[in-house]
């Protein structure tokens, strides 16, 4: 089983950075709004993304077990 952070549409790297600067931009906004919790939270989501999408990450194509083709018919 895959995880979600393995889905092919987070393969090209503008999606990620896109998700992980969003998250930043949210901690941002909920610290400036007097927020804390939510802004901790957020920065979670942010290092939670920067891990698995960059440090983690295996950007190689998923590999198709030969017998796959075979089995679908």
């Amino acid at each position: 089983m895959t995880s979600d952070s393995k889905h092919p549409f987070f393969r090209p790297l503008w999606r990620r950075v896109a998700v992980v600067v969003f998250c930043f931009a949210w901690a941002i906004f909920e610290f400036v709004t007097g927020t804390p919790f939510w802004g901790t939270i957020a920065l979670g989501f942010a290092g939670y993304g920067i891990w698995q999408f960059f440090i983690a990450f295996d950007a190689s194509e998923p590999v198709k077990p030969a017998d796959a083709d075979e089995k679908e018919e």
